[in-house]
């Protein structure tokens, strides 16, 4: 009651067959913390079922994309006072039970805490062509941040309100971010670390790297995205 004021913000597209399960089971877990569920212009009742397990919901008029239905929870968080956020996927590939962990190191002094799941377990087999992006994309960012990544593409990561600031700000990728908003992060000030958490096969839909032309589009996308991140400027935060 008196700790820090927690928002686990799950957004989603099309997951009304899961939502529900998911909701419950982070309500399960995480009793201290408030659910919202980000609608990404939804056609089926995910927002209903979501405020039925629980969640509140903030619904978008029509599908904007996984970076745009995140930066609508951040700012949820932010104009609602809220000292951190735990981001992650409606798909149940997202271990609940593995939030603590991600807190924990937050509490311990981090601004950005990524969940791995090479720290942790990983229990479904990975695309060649998406493992290959994921080793690329790690071994990039370990290098420019001189520190070592496992997992920059987790999507399972909690922020203190410092961070909040960044990931509202116009600069904030509308579609895929990963090891750029990581980069951001690292040029800002922020102190960004990784620890184990657990991830399983996604319950439903094809992931959005699903395919050979999906990866290699991201690959060509994330790498413009890493050069132009590299270009900027950026004020450190304090």
């Amino acid at each position: 009651m008196g700790g820090p004021k927690t928002l686990v913000v799950i957004p989603a597209w099309n997951e009304a067959g899961h939502i529900a399960g998911v909701v419950e089971r982070v309500r399960a877990v995480t009793p201290f913390a408030d659910v919202l569920v980000v609608d990404d212009g939804s056609t089926d009742r995910t927002a209903r079922e979501a405020r039925k397990a629980g969640a509140t919901t903030l619904s978008l008029a029509q599908n904007m994309g996984y970076g745009v239905a995140l930066q609508a929870g951040y700012k949820y968080a932010l104009l609602n006072g809220y000292d951190r956020v735990v981001q992650m996927d409606a798909d149940g590939q997202h271990a609940p039970e593995s939030i603590a962990a991600l807190i924990e190191r937050l509490d311990g002094g981090a601004d950005v805490v990524v969940g791995s799941r090479f720290l942790g377990a990983c229990r479904y087999p990975i695309p060649w062509v998406r493992r290959l992006g994921m080793w690329l994309f790690a071994l990039v960012g370990s290098q420019l941040m001189r520190q070592r990544l496992t997992d920059p593409t987790s999507g399972f990561v909690a922020m203190n309100r410092r961070t909040l600031r960044i990931v509202c700000s116009d600069r904030f990728p509308g579609d895929y971010p990963d090891v750029d908003v990581l980069l951001m992060f690292h040029f800002s000030g922020l102190r960004v670390v990784e620890a184990p958490v657990t991830m399983n096969a996604a319950l439903s839909g094809a992931s959005m790297h699903a395919g050979i032309l999906r990866p290699c589009y991201y690959l060509f996308k994330m790498s413009l995205s890493i050069l132009v991140t590299c270009l900027r400027k950026y004020e450190r935060e304090t």
